[in-house]
């Protein structure tokens, strides 16, 4: 039994049970997470693309199987032992996102491959897809692979036309791979705040992927699959109508670095903020000022501190003060929060906030009503 459950199963289904949660605590507010799948899934739809939905977001098999359910063809894992823990919690349809590489975590792929019903991994180097083929040889069953398309960041992906070509032919040459495709995700254009600036350079980036797969046809090598794509895009891309599929992830819960980018070109947010950190004041001693138990351990930082969604003076702004607490300062002529009143935040960056917490609160309105685990919790390797 988790933390979680030891101290709050008894509060499942109490009316008001969350103002009763120890804090801080990682909160999903569940109505908000359902309109937000079924709203990707009706753009979707509508547009006739398919959802590969990233779960390096959530990390958690509910999640995962609630966008299945909605129409998702699987969900995308950013490492192998994402895979391997949603796998074990009975998600059949994945693909891994980043190379598969050293012998012992090859071994492993190899291992998730023969459980599994549908198993995608991507590609971007002759010497991994030599290895891939070579264990896949030993271990009997083929394995598909996508091969991934620098799109200019220089992470991952093959770094040239002619060498998606010359990688792709290498894979269709080895009866124990599978080619399913190409994956192009342009991960920099992400966060771009103006739509029109964020619509321009996908536009762009998109040339340089169409001229990637118009030497592909003609090599008589079209892909199945065309994958990428990400919340920050997803409506661009689908406009395009290159992508067969998105791999959208941060649409579920959304974060302030999310919700200040114009998605859709409306001026107004898309989805709503679902993922929330609850937490109290624990020191009210400062005229103005309190002191929250949220600080640096509580969620990710590099985006700075986190906004207000409840619970203090409309304009009130928050500051680090150390690993365990932050300050909530409300503005001039403003009461901050009284000592023990409870305060929400939204996450500056959900998908590394998600990951130092070992489970979901899952309410609806004021109630707790489930407690899920972030399955895939650490599960980096």
């Amino acid at each position: 039994m988790s933390e979680a459950e030891k101290l709050h199963r008894h509060l499942i289904g109490q009316q008001g049970s969350r103002r009763s949660l120890n804090t801080p605590a990682l909160v999903l507010d569940l109505e908000m997470l359902d309109r937000n799948i079924a709203e990707m899934a009706s753009f979707a739809k509508a547009h006739k693309v398919n959802l590969r939905p990233h779960s390096k977001t959530h990390k958690s098999a509910d999640i995962a199987r609630r966008q299945i359910a909605a129409g998702a063809l699987g969900v995308c894992c950013a490492k192998l032992g994402e895979a391997e823990a949603l796998g074990e919690a009975g998600i059949e349809s994945l693909h891994i996102t980043s190379p598969v590489v050293t012998p012992q975590a090859i071994d492993r792929l190899m291992a998730l491959n023969g459980k599994v019903k549908d198993l995608m991994v991507v590609v971007d180097h002759p010497a991994n897809v030599a290895a891939l083929a070579a264990a896949v040889a030993k271990a009997g069953k083929p394995l598909t692979v996508v091969v991934d398309i620098d799109p200019g960041m220089h992470r991952t992906g093959v770094a040239s036309s002619d060498a998606v070509v010359e990688l792709v032919k290498k894979v269709t040459g080895l009866k124990s791979l599978k080619y399913a495709g190409v994956q192009f995700y342009c991960g920099r254009h992400q966060h771009i705040v103006s739509f029109a600036e964020r619509k321009a350079e996908i536009e762009e980036r998109t040339g340089y992927l169409k001229g990637i797969l118009a030497k592909l046809d003609a090599a008589g090598l079209k892909p199945g699959i065309i994958t990428g794509s990400g919340t920050g895009t997803h409506f661009i891309d689908a406009k395009l109508g290159v992508f067969t599929e998105l791999q959208v992830g941060s649409y579920v819960f959304m974060d302030h670095d999310y919700n200040v980018c114009d998605l859709r070109g409306l001026d107004r947010p898309t989805f709503e903020q679902a993922l929330q950190i609850d937490a109290r004041v624990v020191s009210a001693n400062t005229p103005g000022m309190v002191t929250v138990d949220a600080g640096l351990k509580a969620m990710a930082t590099e985006k700075g501190p986190p906004m207000i969604l409840k619970g203090a003076a409309p304009g009130s702004t928050t500051r680090f003060m150390g690993d365990e607490h932050l300050a909530v300062i409300a503005p001039e002529g403003k009461a901050a929060p009284a000592l023990a009143e409870q305060v929400i935040l939204t996450p500056p960056h959900c998908d590394p906030t998600v990951n130092l917490y070992e489970s979901y609160h899952v309410v609806k309105g004021d109630t707790l009503v489930e407690i899920w685990p972030v399955t895939a919790r650490g599960r980096s390797r």
